[in-house]
């Protein structure tokens, strides 16, 4: 590979690496051309990036950034998954793709500027992604609401209903004065 190529890769990789506080580092050997991809798509439709890169210019492009924990996942062929948002979603796209075809295993990454170990790679599939937090939230903060409405309209329904049947009862020509 020649120099210029080299240094057009070191800065693709240090935008994707500043732009993204989320990644894993994947090694994806045993992975045929038709399942790499059918990979990329799955995450180009889910807005995650997923790159295969040389080590040495994926180091050059972390720099000082990079964190001594995670240098040393940077051996033998590797591929990153990057995601810009929520990164819950892109670990389960990347469990349940492994575990369809046994091809891909999690080495390491950083989530949201924290280093996760290969171990910890199984807790984070196993979180609740932010939106589905976001959401239980609102259902818990709208429920008690949503039953003191209930309950301040409950009464005032029953009037109504009262009302209306007096209503009937005194109207004259009705047959059951």
């Amino acid at each position: 590979m020649k120099k210029e190529d080299k240094t057009l890769l070191v800065g693709s990789l240090e935008r994707l690496f500043a732009s993204n506080d989320t990644y894993y580092l994947v090694d994806f050997k045993r992975m045929t051309v038709s399942q790499a991809v059918e990979l990329r798509k799955l995450m180009r439709k889910n807005g995650y990036a997923y790159k295969v890169i040389k080590n040495r210019l994926a180091l050059r492009a972390l720099g000082q950034t990079c964190p001594e924990a995670l240098r040393p996942y940077f051996q033998k062929p590797t591929a990153v998954a990057f995601a810009a948002k929520d990164p819950i979603p892109l670990a389960k796209i990347l469990k349940d793709f492994s575990n369809q075809g046994k091809v891909l295993a999690v080495k390491s990454g950083q989530v949201e500027g924290r280093v996760l170990a290969a171990g910890q790679f199984d807790e984070v599939c196993r979180m609740t992604s932010r939106e589905d937090l976001v959401g239980k939230i609102a259902f818990l903060m709208a429920n008690p609401l949503h039953r003191l409405m209930r309950t301040l309209q409950a009464p005032l329904g029953n009037v109504g209903l009262l009302l209306g049947e007096l209503n009937k009862k005194k109207t004259p020509g009705n047959p059951n004065n």
